[in-house]
C-alpha cells in the first residue's frame, strides 16, 4: 500500500530523528510531507512504533494516509514535483 505521512513537530531533535525514519521508506515532498509506497502491515506498524518513541503526544502530531493504486492514479499537482513514486524503497 502506498502511505502518505505529514507530521508536525515543535522539538528540532525529535523532527530530526523522524525524518531519518521517513527518510528510508519513501520521498519527501514537503518539509512535513513524505510519499511511502509499498508499505505492507508490519513495516507500516514498525514506523509507527519507530517514530511514536521520537514524538511528544502532547504537542506534535503523525498522519498516515492510505493511497490505493485508483486513486494513486489520480493525484493532480502544480508547480515543481514529480508523478507520486512507485518503486519501492528499503528500511527494515
Amino acid at each position: 500500500m502506498f502511505w502518505l505521512v505529514c507530521y508536525d513537530i515543535v522539538d528540532d531533535r525529535k523532527r530530526t530523528k523522524v525524518e531519518k525514519i521517513l527518510k528510508g521508506l519513501g520521498v519527501r515532498v514537503q518539509k512535513s510531507v513524505f510519499e511511502c509506497p509499498d508499505l505492507d502491515e508490519r513495516r507500516l506498524l514498525k514506523l509507527m512504533d519507530d517514530v511514536e518513541r521520537h514524538i511528544d503526544q502532547t504537542e506534535d502530531s503523525i498522519r498516515y494516509y492510505p493511497i490505493c493504486k485508483a486513486c494513486l492514479d489520480k493525484v493532480e499537482w502544480t508547480g515543481q514535483g514529480e508523478k507520486p513514486m512507485s518503486g519501492k524503497c528499503g528500511y527494515f
